[in-house]
């Protein structure tokens, strides 16, 4: 591959390397799961976003992370399926076109149902296009051609075999109950789509007469509008002040009606007054109380919120203006008598933000017991879902212990369509897949399904269940990682796992790997109303897709929130400009090297065997830390080799084979800086795609895409354990030196005399062989190395592993100035001294760690305890003791 240097601008430009890119990955079809047998499957389904938007910087989080691991495991020799699909979103997604026909002055009821729906599909498309082209944008690495959509047929067919399943089990059941309704969307929702907020309100103390005249009994609500629908008033059995009141009557005041005095143990006899009114059409506890007490349940209000024709003289009225009259007129009849200000959470809805009503109603629910059960029995088995990190295991098993019937009818049009019909004239109800053949006489239910019911069954609906002997779904399920934000671990993550063991019998997913939410640089959560959000897609106009995902991938550690600043996407920019430009270099002094050329056997210059050492190393750390989702940990690993040992270090010394006379060095060089460069690149490539994607295509390679070739592996041959630390030696001979320059204001140009005092014969030896790097490096007038030397007065010392360093700098450091450097440099060592020797006398570290560990504390003792004695000899050399 000649022409390297045309291929590669000088400057990265982010913009022009990722044009063109996708869909080049995209027509080589290297995303595309080919159901090789000779393969072990990989799948990830991608929790599906709404259809209401764009996406948003949690999006590009959470299909980032994903990403990484489908290239990672289809460079790993897997036959990956990633499956993308979206998620209809009822509720969102029709309030967003209800929203768009008030501005023209219409309403859903205008249209028709058809005709809404008509609209609602289009909104879909349109949605789903910019959709695409943000997954586009952010390189990710879709199998388009299985791509889904909550409500295509295959899926309404599985929701439908579903409900129907679950309805002949007698799990779906019929039923009147006090839901959450939001009187804005006029539609139930679920006890986790209500938000509770601290409101100010008012408790209202009233009495309620007696019917036989003889007194009357004490009660406070905080909804006086409700008492329109009172039907009788509840005290504790056990209470010694109501007791004899059990059974008598009260008179409900403005409506007139006969209420009887029922005993409860709900009733707590410390609160209030210890007797509460009982609205069982308004309340879920009172609900409870009148099932048991057969009381009738009085609805006074309509689903949109205003009072109806049960609430007499208000009827008609808003709920809150019925509050406002009804305080007052109580007040008038004089059985008012005490109001008081009371901080209450109430409940409003995630949707709309209208405070939500407790709202008797017929709905269709999911009795979860059962299911429930069944679910937390499977996470005692050895094949349960492993949740990463695993504390989230028991939020999850909390909210299963305590589950409630879940309401899964929604007041909507848009959505699943309950499967069942009403006869006209019996009023049977009929429960199938398919209408009934004489639909003339039927009508069907008029709601829709929750959400959450279609996107519960998304792991195995996509891949062609119910149909068991569905290609993929024998091939891909169960999948294997589920990627998602701690924040629908109820919503969605549970589930998930309770229909998929129903309806598969086997866990939906292997792993849930769980992260945060994305806050801004202050810690706060991004929302409209702070007006700090941020769309990902302006962040990869300015700084590039490759920057955006590497610091979202590696921001955080698993299960936390990560906070977004442009300061650290622009240090991503710059990590990634510094892969260019290095690469850059190392493909201009390759030009002309073909694959075949490669050639490792060479003699190694310590450099050489030190980088190839480093490179077996990060290829086994980020391999095991991949393995484990610790993202972050394998960021930190591979900017570390990247930046500080292959650029500032490696390239900086190859160049002195590069620019010599030895032809056979030269080469070696050459071959050694595509090796590493080719292995880097692939393993940077799941987390940065487009820039690894253009080097690679750039250097003497096998295969036609990064994206398809091999994920690195170790060659055990190439690691040399000596050649590591003597480089560590020149390193640090080499920090020091220049370091004691900075320090006394001297230049790196400037020529100084240089003394190096070995430890030993074999360090001595080290150095030695090493010159050229040394004079290359420290830039010294003349370099003495032994392992006796006299030192020069003034002359300032360093101290690392095995030598001395000595620079006579005799007019630029001031003695006293010296002592205190060295002074503070003992104390530093003498800390490390007492950590490590603190730790190994420990008995409890001592009995736990690892053998290998213990040694690395003893070898760290023993480099520290040696350091610290020669920078002692040096501080009396100098006080002249």
């Amino acid at each position: 591959m000649e022409q390297n240097e045309l291929t590669m601008p000088t400057k990265y430009d982010p913009k022009s390397i990722e044009e063109g890119r996708y869909q080049w990955w995209l027509d080589g079809k290297y995303f595309a799961a080919k159901d090789d047998p000779e393969k072990k499957p990989y799948t990830i389904v991608i929790p599906p976003p709404n259809v209401t938007g764009k996406l948003h910087l949690g999006h590009a989080w959470d299909t980032t992370l994903q990403d990484i691991l489908t290239r990672m495991k289809r460079m790993q020799g897997y036959d990956v399926l990633w499956l993308p699909g979206m998620d209809h979103a009822g509720i969102a997604t029709q309030a967003k076109v209800e929203a768009k026909l008030r501005e023209e002055g219409k309403s859903r009821y205008d249209l028709g149902r058809e005709k809404f729906l008509e609209q609602t599909w289009a909104w879909k498309e349109e949605y789903a296009g910019f959709i695409r082209q943000q997954w586009a944008k952010m390189g990710l690495g879709l199998d388009y051609a299985r791509e889904r959509f909550t409500m295509d047929e295959g899926l309404s067919k599985a929701v439908r075999e579903v409900f129907v399943k679950l309805y002949e089990k007698g799990l779906i059941y019929r039923g009147e109950y006090i839901i959450n309704w939001d009187p804005a969307t006029k539609t139930a929702i679920s006890d986790i789509e209500v938000i509770y907020k601290d409101v100010q309100g008012a408790f209202y103390h009233m009495n309620y007469p007696l019917t036989d005249g003889s007194g009357s009994i004490e009660i406070a609500t905080t909804r006086p509008e409700t008492m329109l629908g009172d039907t009788a008033v509840a005290v504790h059995p056990e209470d010694d002040r109501y007791k004899h009141l059990i059974g008598k009557t009260v008179i409900l005041p403005i409506v007139g009606r006969e209420i009887p005095i029922v005993g409860d143990d709900y009733v707590d006899m410390e609160f209030g007054s210890g007797a509460v009114k009982i609205t069982p059409a308004h309340d879920p506890n009172d609900f409870e109380v009148g099932n048991r007490h057969n009381l009738e349940r009085v609805l006074v209000m309509n689903e949109d919120g205003t009072m109806n024709e049960r609430a007499g003289k208000y009827e008609g009225m808003d709920r809150f203006e019925c509050r406002k009259q009804i305080v007052k007129d109580l007040q008038e009849l004089g059985v008012l008598f005490k109001i008081e200000d009371h901080m209450h959470s109430v409940g409003h809805s995630e949707r709309s933000g209208a405070v939500v009503e407790p709202y008797l109603s017929t709905q269709w629910f999911v009795k979860m017991q059962p299911l429930a059960d069944q679910a937390i029995e499977f996470q005692q088995k050895s094949g349960k879902v492993q949740f990463v990190p695993d504390r989230f295991e028991k939020t999850y098993l909390r909210w299963m212990e305590n589950i409630r019937d879940w309401c899964i009818s929604r007041q909507l049009w848009w959505g699943h369509r309950i499967p069942a019909w009403y006869h006209k004239e019996t009023g049977e109800v009929y429960v199938n897949q398919e209408p009934p053949a004489d639909i003339e006489n039927w009508e069907q239910d008029t709601d829709v399904l929750d959400t959450w019911f279609s996107s519960a069954l998304w792991p195995f609906s996509t891949l062609g269940w119910p149909d068991k002997d569905a290609a993929d779904f024998k091939r891909y399920y169960p999948t294997d990682a589920l990627v998602t934000g701690y924040d629908i671990i109820f919503f969605w993550v549970s589930r998930m796992i309770f229909q998929g063991i129903e309806f598969t019998g086997k866990r939906p997913f292997k792993d849930v790997l769980i992260h945060g939410l994305i806050r801004d640089a202050e810690g706060r959560k991004m929302s409209k109303s702070l007006g700090n959000g941020v769309d990902p897609m302006d962040v990869i106009d300015q700084y590039g897709a490759d920057a955006l995902r590497y610091f979202l991938a590696t921001g955080s550690s698993p299960g936390q929130d990560l906070r977004f600043s442009m300061e650290k996407i622009e240090s991503t920019w710059n990590f990634a400009n510094k892969i260019w430009n290095a690469s850059r270099f190392a493909l201009m002094n390759m030009a002309g090297l073909t694959y075949d050329e490669i050639d490792l056997s060479g003699e190694k210059s310590v450099a050489d065997k030190w980088i190839l050492t480093r490179l077996n190393e990060t290829i086994e750390t980020v391999t095991r830390l991949s393995d484990r989702y610790e993202f972050g940990e394998v960021g930190r690993v591979l900017y570390n080799f990247i930046w500080d040992e292959f650029c500032d270090w490696y390239i900086e010394m190859a160049k002195l084979p590069l620019y010599g006379e030895d032809e056979a060095a030269k080469k070696t060089t050459r071959s050694i800086l595509a090796y590493v460069l080719d292995n880097t690149m692939r393993l940077l490539h799941p987390f940065m795609p487009f820039i690894t994607e253009e080097i690679w295509q750039n250097l003497p390679h096998a295969g036609e895409s990064i994206t398809v070739a091999k994920w690195p592996e170790i060659d055990a041959g190439l690691t040399d354990v000596h050649a590591a630390e003597e480089m560590k030696l020149l390193v640090e001979i080499i920090r020091s030196v220049r370091n004691s320059r900075a320090e006394v204001n001297t230049p790196m140009s400037k020529k100084i005399k240089m003394i190096v005092k070995a430890k030993d014969a074999s360090v001595l030896s080290i150095l030695e062989n090493n010159r050229a790097y040394l004079e290359r490096f420290c830039n010294p007038e003349e370099l003495s190395l032994a392992t006796e030397v006299t030192i020069p007065d003034k002359a300032m010392t360093s101290i690392v592993t095995g030598a001395e360093i000595i620079l006579p700098l005799a007019g630029l450091i001031n003695l006293d100035e010296e002592i205190a450097r060295l002074q503070k440099e003992w104390d530093k060592l003498n800390k490390e001294v007492e950590r490590v020797q603190k730790k190994l006398s420990n008995e409890g570290f001592i009995k736990k760690a690892p053998a290998k560990v213990i040694e690395e504390e003893q070898a760290k003792e023993k480099d520290y305890t040696e350091k610290r004695t020669a920078v002692e000899v040096r501080i009396k050399e100098l006080k002249g003791e």
